[in-house]
């Protein structure tokens, strides 16, 4: 995929955040298949950046253990990238 096409993708399958730039999904980045690859290499060249994992508490019931787990089997992949709003213009 070329620069260009790769761009209209990302456009298409985010949304806005707060920031003023754009919020895209990693399962949505997964689901282009053998482009998702491409995609990732294109949301770093871009200043993409992986969306922090929540802050666990005490308070967050049953399955707060699973965001804090230091063992690494609730710290996969990130769940977002966030893209600045110069990176979609």
């Amino acid at each position: 995929m070329d620069d260009d096409a790769i761009c209209a993708l990302v456009k298409r399958l985010s949304r806005p955040d707060g920031s003023g730039g754009a919020v895209i999904e990693r399962a949505a980045i997964m689901a282009e298949g053998p482009d998702s690859a491409a995609i990732l290499t294109w949301i770093e060249a871009h200043e993409g950046k992986p969306e922090a994992p929540p802050e666990a508490s005490s308070d967050r019931g049953l399955h707060s253990t699973r965001l804090s787990d230091s063992a690494g089997v609730g710290a996969s992949a990130p769940r977002r990238y966030v893209l600045p709003s110069s990176a979609l213009s």
